[in-house]
């Protein structure tokens, strides 16, 4: 929850440029970390956007060949100063967090060739291909950011229904342009 009174530019600011700098910075530490266990270090979510208005999270997607077990990957993101959140209830997924004083950070580890890898990479180049849609999206965003200050979830929820109306539009997009997955960012 964040507190005192805040306004929608505040909440999800302006595009940063120092978010793409913050990504190639930590991208570079994991890709040591791990090696080749990473099959990709992708950045995603709106940050990796140019120009779309977003909150200061950097989102990371790291792509492996098997979710199981976590101990093939999980000691070595944490040395990069990442926190594992088990209860995660994504089964999908393997959820990290930033541990403190590092910049609020997700890391979505995900089985290499799986829908979520592959949905999170083609939302966001559909959006770096798609200005017009990556400003629809921000004023989606900016209309609901009050609920971040009471309910993160509801944010969330608010912004499902255009997030899967641009899906819908990137999947035709992927099937007339024979869209792949470029090469990994990291």
């Amino acid at each position: 929850m964040i507190s005192g009174m805040s306004t929608a530019e505040e909440l999800v600011p302006d595009y940063d440029p120092a978010w793409q700098s913050e990504f190639v910075e930590l991208s570079k530490a994991l890709r040591q970390a791990l090696g080749e266990s990473a099959l990709r270090i992708d950045h995603i979510g709106s940050t990796a956007v140019p120009g779309l208005a977003a909150k200061p999270i950097v989102d990371v997607q790291i792509s492996v060949a098997s979710l199981e077990p976590v101990d093939g990957y999980r000691a070595a993101i944490e040395s990069c100063g990442f926190a594992w959140q088990a209860d995660n209830p994504e089964l999908t997924k393997r959820y990290f967090r930033e541990v403190p004083p590092r910049p609020r950070t997700h890391l979505h580890v995900r089985r290499s060739g799986s829908f979520g890898e592959q949905v999170a990479l083609l939302f966001r180049d559909y959006l770096r291909a798609h200005h017009e849609r990556a400003a629809a999206y921000a004023t989606v965003k900016r209309s609901v950011a009050p609920l971040l200050l009471t309910d993160r979830s509801a944010y969330v929820d608010a912004k499902s229904p255009f997030i899967w109306e641009v899906i819908r539009e990137a999947d035709e997009w992927a099937q007339q342009t024979g869209w792949q997955p470029g090469p990994s960012d990291a």
